[in-house]
Protein backbone atom coordinates (compact mmCIF):
# COMPACT_ATOMS: atom_id res chain seq x y z
CA UNK A 1 0.00 0.00 0.00
CA UNK A 2 2.94 2.31 0.73
CA UNK A 3 4.19 1.92 -2.84
CA UNK A 4 0.72 2.65 -4.26
CA UNK A 5 0.42 5.82 -2.17
CA UNK A 6 3.96 6.90 -3.09
CA UNK A 7 3.34 6.53 -6.84
CA UNK A 8 -0.02 8.31 -6.50
CA UNK A 9 1.42 11.21 -4.54
CA UNK A 10 4.59 11.77 -6.57
CA UNK A 11 3.27 10.78 -10.00
CA UNK A 12 6.41 8.82 -10.82
CA UNK A 13 6.33 5.80 -13.15
CA UNK A 14 6.16 2.43 -11.41
CA UNK A 15 9.59 1.51 -12.77
CA UNK A 16 11.09 4.52 -10.94
CA UNK A 17 9.88 3.36 -7.53
CA UNK A 18 12.71 3.82 -4.96
CA UNK A 19 14.53 0.72 -3.75
CA UNK A 20 13.09 1.16 -0.24
CA UNK A 21 9.90 -0.45 -1.55
CA UNK A 22 9.27 -3.93 -2.90
CA UNK A 23 10.08 -4.46 -6.60
CA UNK A 24 7.91 -2.24 -8.81
CA UNK A 25 6.22 -5.29 -10.38
CA UNK A 26 4.90 -6.32 -6.96
CA UNK A 27 3.45 -2.88 -6.17
CA UNK A 28 1.98 -2.52 -9.64
CA UNK A 29 0.46 -6.00 -9.46
CA UNK A 30 -1.28 -5.28 -6.17
CA UNK A 31 -2.49 -1.90 -7.42
CA UNK A 32 -3.96 -3.45 -10.59
CA UNK A 33 -5.65 -6.25 -8.62
CA UNK A 34 -7.13 -3.83 -6.07
CA UNK A 35 -8.40 -1.58 -8.83
CA UNK A 36 -9.99 -4.54 -10.64
CA UNK A 37 -11.62 -5.72 -7.39
CA UNK A 38 -13.02 -2.23 -6.61
CA UNK A 39 -10.97 -1.76 -3.42
CA UNK A 40 -10.21 1.90 -4.17
CA UNK A 41 -13.89 2.65 -4.84
CA UNK A 42 -14.79 1.01 -1.52
CA UNK A 43 -12.14 3.05 0.32
CA UNK A 44 -13.39 6.27 -1.30
CA UNK A 45 -16.97 5.45 -0.26
CA UNK A 46 -15.97 4.62 3.31
CA UNK A 47 -13.92 7.80 3.68
CA UNK A 48 -16.69 9.93 2.13
CA UNK A 49 -19.24 8.51 4.61
CA UNK A 50 -16.89 9.14 7.57
CA UNK A 51 -16.20 12.74 6.50
CA UNK A 52 -19.92 13.43 5.95
CA UNK A 53 -20.81 12.05 9.39
CA UNK A 54 -17.99 14.06 11.02
CA UNK A 55 -19.46 17.18 9.36
CA UNK A 56 -22.88 16.41 10.88
CA UNK A 57 -24.44 15.22 7.61
CA UNK A 58 -26.15 11.98 6.66
CA UNK A 59 -23.66 9.35 5.51
CA UNK A 60 -25.31 9.16 2.07
CA UNK A 61 -25.77 12.37 0.04
CA UNK A 62 -29.15 13.56 -1.20
CA UNK A 63 -27.78 16.07 -3.75
CA UNK A 64 -24.92 16.25 -6.21
CA UNK A 65 -23.12 18.72 -8.43
CA UNK A 66 -21.94 17.91 -11.96
CA UNK A 67 -19.31 19.77 -13.94
CA UNK A 68 -16.94 19.23 -16.81
CA UNK A 69 -13.48 20.48 -17.71
CA UNK A 70 -11.60 20.23 -20.99
CA UNK A 71 -7.90 19.55 -20.54
CA UNK A 72 -5.09 19.88 -23.09
CA UNK A 73 -3.15 16.69 -23.63
CA UNK A 74 0.48 16.21 -24.54
CA UNK A 75 1.65 15.27 -28.00
CA UNK A 76 2.32 11.74 -26.70
CA UNK A 77 -1.38 10.94 -26.22
CA UNK A 78 -2.79 8.86 -29.10
CA UNK A 79 -5.20 10.76 -31.34
CA UNK A 80 -7.93 8.18 -30.66
CA UNK A 81 -7.95 9.18 -26.97
CA UNK A 82 -8.48 12.87 -27.54
CA UNK A 83 -10.80 15.22 -29.38
CA UNK A 84 -11.45 18.92 -29.96
CA UNK A 85 -13.74 20.99 -27.72
CA UNK A 86 -14.90 23.69 -30.14
CA UNK A 87 -16.43 25.83 -27.37
CA UNK A 88 -13.16 26.12 -25.46
CA UNK A 89 -10.88 25.62 -28.47
CA UNK A 90 -8.96 22.87 -26.69
CA UNK A 91 -7.61 19.67 -28.19
CA UNK A 92 -7.46 16.99 -25.53
CA UNK A 93 -9.69 15.16 -23.09
CA UNK A 94 -12.73 16.08 -21.06
CA UNK A 95 -13.21 15.21 -17.39
CA UNK A 96 -16.82 14.92 -16.18
CA UNK A 97 -17.06 14.91 -12.40
CA UNK A 98 -19.84 14.46 -9.87
CA UNK A 99 -19.44 15.49 -6.23
CA UNK A 100 -21.69 15.78 -3.20
CA UNK A 101 -22.47 19.17 -1.63
CA UNK A 102 -19.29 18.94 0.48
CA UNK A 103 -17.21 18.49 -2.69
CA UNK A 104 -16.50 14.82 -2.00
CA UNK A 105 -16.09 12.63 -5.08
CA UNK A 106 -19.06 10.54 -6.26
CA UNK A 107 -18.07 9.71 -9.86
CA UNK A 108 -15.62 10.64 -12.61
CA UNK A 109 -15.87 9.99 -16.34
CA UNK A 110 -13.05 10.88 -18.78
CA UNK A 111 -13.71 11.16 -22.53
CA UNK A 112 -12.31 12.76 -25.63
CA UNK A 113 -12.83 16.55 -25.53
CA UNK A 114 -15.12 16.50 -28.57
CA UNK A 115 -17.85 14.45 -26.85
CA UNK A 116 -20.95 16.58 -26.08
CA UNK A 117 -21.45 17.43 -22.39
CA UNK A 118 -25.06 16.24 -22.44
CA UNK A 119 -24.25 12.69 -23.56
CA UNK A 120 -21.63 12.14 -20.90
CA UNK A 121 -23.58 14.05 -18.27
CA UNK A 122 -26.35 11.50 -18.68
CA UNK A 123 -23.85 8.67 -18.30
CA UNK A 124 -22.29 10.29 -15.22
CA UNK A 125 -25.67 10.96 -13.59
CA UNK A 126 -26.77 7.38 -14.32
CA UNK A 127 -23.65 6.05 -12.57
CA UNK A 128 -24.30 8.32 -9.58
CA UNK A 129 -27.99 7.27 -9.49
CA UNK A 130 -27.03 3.60 -9.42
CA UNK A 131 -24.52 4.02 -6.59
CA UNK A 132 -26.43 6.67 -4.57
CA UNK A 133 -30.21 6.12 -4.81
CA UNK A 134 -30.96 8.79 -2.14
CA UNK A 135 -29.90 11.63 -4.44
CA UNK A 136 -32.95 13.71 -5.38
CA UNK A 137 -31.29 16.95 -6.56
CA UNK A 138 -28.59 17.63 -9.11
CA UNK A 139 -26.97 20.90 -10.07
CA UNK A 140 -25.03 21.07 -13.31
CA UNK A 141 -23.13 23.53 -15.40
CA UNK A 142 -25.31 24.81 -18.24
CA UNK A 143 -23.63 22.50 -20.77
CA UNK A 144 -25.51 19.64 -19.18
CA UNK A 145 -29.23 19.60 -19.84
CA UNK A 146 -30.15 18.36 -16.38
CA UNK A 147 -31.03 21.87 -15.20
CA UNK A 148 -30.49 23.03 -11.65
CA UNK A 149 -32.41 21.69 -8.69
CA UNK A 150 -34.55 19.08 -10.38
CA UNK A 151 -36.56 17.81 -7.43
CA UNK A 152 -39.80 16.20 -8.58
CA UNK A 153 -40.42 12.82 -6.92
CA UNK A 154 -40.11 9.68 -9.02
CA UNK A 155 -43.12 8.01 -10.54
CA UNK A 156 -43.79 4.68 -8.86
CA UNK A 157 -44.47 3.00 -12.18
CA UNK A 158 -41.38 4.19 -14.06
CA UNK A 159 -38.57 4.61 -11.55
CA UNK A 160 -36.80 2.78 -8.79
CA UNK A 161 -35.07 5.84 -7.30
CA UNK A 162 -35.19 9.65 -7.41
CA UNK A 163 -31.72 9.73 -8.93
CA UNK A 164 -32.84 7.42 -11.74
CA UNK A 165 -35.59 9.92 -12.51
CA UNK A 166 -32.97 12.67 -12.73
CA UNK A 167 -30.93 10.56 -15.14
CA UNK A 168 -33.97 9.98 -17.37
CA UNK A 169 -34.82 13.69 -17.34
CA UNK A 170 -31.25 14.51 -18.27
CA UNK A 171 -31.58 12.36 -21.38
CA UNK A 172 -34.46 14.51 -22.68
CA UNK A 173 -33.60 17.85 -24.28
CA UNK A 174 -34.77 20.83 -22.27
CA UNK A 175 -35.66 24.10 -23.97
CA UNK A 176 -33.06 26.83 -23.76
CA UNK A 177 -30.23 24.63 -22.53
CA UNK A 178 -27.19 25.46 -24.54
CA UNK A 179 -23.71 24.06 -24.42
CA UNK A 180 -21.82 27.26 -25.11
CA UNK A 181 -22.19 29.08 -21.78
CA UNK A 182 -20.07 27.63 -19.03
CA UNK A 183 -21.37 29.06 -15.72
CA UNK A 184 -22.47 26.77 -12.92
CA UNK A 185 -26.18 26.54 -12.41
CA UNK A 186 -27.27 26.85 -8.83
CA UNK A 187 -24.28 28.96 -7.79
Amino acid sequence: MGAVLYVDRTGIPWRSLPHDFAPWETGHGYCAAWQKDGVFDQLNGLLRRLVREAAGRDAEPSACVLDTQSIKTSANVPATGQGFDAGKKIAGRKCHIGVDTLGLLLAVWVTAAGVPDNADGIHLLSRIAKAHPRITKAWADSGYRTKASTTAPPSASTSKSPAATLARRASRPSPGAGSSSRHSAGS
